[in-house]
């Protein structure tokens, strides 16, 4: 069995945010030469997500809404975590709600996924560099 890692570093503009991994990880698979396998792509920072989802712009925005509905940033006060002088409780509750990491099947040297499914990185404390692991395992 062959194995492949590799990191995915991003550094968001804005504090919340969804962004369309797919390319990188078919890369990555490309990279590995696999082709009957599993990729495992997981965030490595406590406020971000990896997740599969359809990459529709309303489906994003509605996301976003649903989640600071949830768990909203502000009030600060609110929570008991930022008490020790953080402002980000409320992006830890969204990324367990979003989870931490997806596990694809590949087939044939391909992502062996459903109709619409794409891979997103999510991003609930932004404006730093974080770090996404691709593993991938097989033959």
């Amino acid at each position: 069995m062959k194995s492949y890692r590799k990191e995915l570093w991003f550094n968001t503009p804005t504090r919340v945010a969804f962004v369309n991994i797919t390319p990188q990880v078919q890369q990555c698979l490309k990279e590995s030469g696999i082709g009957e396998g599993l990729v495992l792509v997981n965030a490595m920072h406590i406020t971000a997500s990896v997740f599969i989802n359809d990459d529709e712009a309303g489906l994003h925005h509605d996301y976003g809404a649903w989640l600071e509905k949830l768990a909203p940033h502000e009030p600060i006060r609110q929570y008991r975590h930022n008490d020790t002088g953080e402002d980000n409780a409320d992006a830890h509750m969204k990324r367990q709600i979003m989870g931490r990491e997806v596990v694809v099947a590949v087939t044939e040297g391909k992502l062996d996924f459903g109709p619409w499914e794409q891979i997103f990185y999510g991003e609930f404390d932004g404006r730093r560099r974080k770090r996404v692991v691709v593993k991938i395992i097989g033959e």
